[in-house]
């Protein structure tokens, strides 16, 4: 039966998703230099139309028609067929299959608008585009039928509530093999590359955190105390995150800066992300907490590796996203969410085995497949804008326009 509250949680839900995408390029484009800032929001914008359209098509007929062999769904649901105002049998009960369909559709919109930080200021816009699109169709509708379309590992047990593994590992892993396959920014380590605009992404933290509400609590896919549950464990490990995330910057710097705020907020509300409906709020706290000092420490590692990952979405999201995994895999109580199971602390280390082998083989996957993209679209249409481009900057050489006139 159709639960009218339910619908209307999720409907919100879906709205406040969606508001992450914009609040995500307003995170980026605040971080950029000037010159880049249109094309920096450009790469976030453009996902949801383009992905919101295979979505249609493609990616939730994938994602969630009926399994085949626990690899991918099948094409039941190509163009919307079928998908209508009646439940979903399998996936949500109490809310039409068209508004279960939605929602997913905003968590498939944002996972490549992520990547992008990671090679900002310097990559093309129309292979950009190219990549994005396949990469969902080859990467994140595989992941999320596995985890969550009844696919192989959620038979093996692997748990992700709301998108440590299907959305920031995925993007992490990418992200990375991105850095290394694009290379470097021009005059990486030799000059500063210094943030333009920081209240605009202090306004982006904002709509972020505001829309993981959204992200986490409708993750529950009705109005319960689940919801309730991850809502309040996805403000707590945001609000630790961001504690934890200055203290250590300024132990380690002398001074806490906003940049540090905005960038542990995003670090605690993507670690809590996969364990968010399952834990307490205690649970919550110490993998805020984690959050926030990890992720500092592998933003800071990053210039020892020597990869230029622009935004750190690596070290935020990719490494947040695991130790929220694992996290999980510790910490779940059967007793807050009986749809879960129990983690290590209670008694139950079986878990805690499955969230590793889901880390590997998304991970493997993500990191194969994201490669074999970069480097096939680069073949064909190179990735890398041109010196010159690069130096003119993005705004003029990819869009002709410029956000500020002089």
């Amino acid at each position: 039966m159709i639960n009218t509250g339910d619908t209307a949680f999720i409907l919100i839900s879906a709205a406040l998703v969606l508001l992450m995408t914009p609040g995500l390029a307003l995170f980026y484009a605040g971080m950029v230099r000037s010159k880049n800032v249109l094309g920096t929001i450009m790469q976030s914008f453009i996902m949801i139309s383009v992905i919101s359209v295979e979505w249609i098509y493609l990616g939730y007929t994938m994602s969630f028609g009926p399994d085949i062999g626990g690899i991918i769904g099948d094409l039941s649901f190509f163009a919307l067929n079928g998908v209508t105002a009646a439940p979903s049998e399998t996936y949500a009960t109490t809310i039409p299959q068209i508004v279960f369909m939605i929602y997913q559709c905003m968590f498939a919109v944002i996972t490549p608008a992520l990547i992008t930080g990671a090679f900002a200021e310097r990559v093309r816009f129309a292979p950009f585009i190219a990549f994005s699109v396949l990469w969902a169709v080859l990467v994140y509708n595989p992941v999320c039928h596995w985890i969550w379309g009844g696919g192989f590992l959620a038979a093996m047990g692997v748990q992700d509530f709301a998108g440590g593994l299907v959305v920031h590992l995925t993007c992490g892993v990418a992200a990375l093999v991105a850095c290394i396959v694009i290379g470097p920014r021009t005059g990486y380590g030799k000059r500063m590359f210094i943030p333009h605009n920081l209240p605009m992404t202090l306004l982006g933290t904002g709509l972020l955190w505001f829309g993981w509400f959204g992200f986490n609590g409708g993750s529950a896919l009705a109005a319960d105390g689940i919801a309730g549950g991850a809502f309040v464990a996805t403000h707590i490990a945001g609000m630790v995150g961001m504690a934890a995330w200055c203290a250590v910057e300024w132990y380690h710097t002398g001074k806490p800066t906003s940049l540090g705020a905005a960038s542990g907020a995003i670090a605690g509300l993507a670690t809590i992300t996969p364990a968010a409906g399952f834990v307490s709020p205690n649970s919550a706290v110490f993998i805020g907490l984690l959050g926030g000092l990890i992720c500092y420490g592998a933003v800071m590692f990053k210039t020892k590796f020597g990869y230029d990952d622009s935004l750190d979405v690596v070290g935020i999201h990719g490494v947040g996203g695991l130790i929220g995994t694992i996290c999980l895999g510790i910490f779940a109580s059967a007793a807050i969410n009986p749809a879960g199971a129990d983690g290590l602390l209670h008694g139950n280390i079986g878990l805690l085995i499955a969230q590793f082998k889901g880390i590997l083989i998304v991970g493997g996957y993500t990191l194969v497949i994201s490669y074999g993209l970069l480097k096939i679209i680069n073949a064909v249409s190179p990735l890398r804008m041109s010196q010159k481009a690069e130096e003119e900057g993005m705004d003029t050489s990819e869009h002709n326009e410029s956000a500020y006139q002089n």
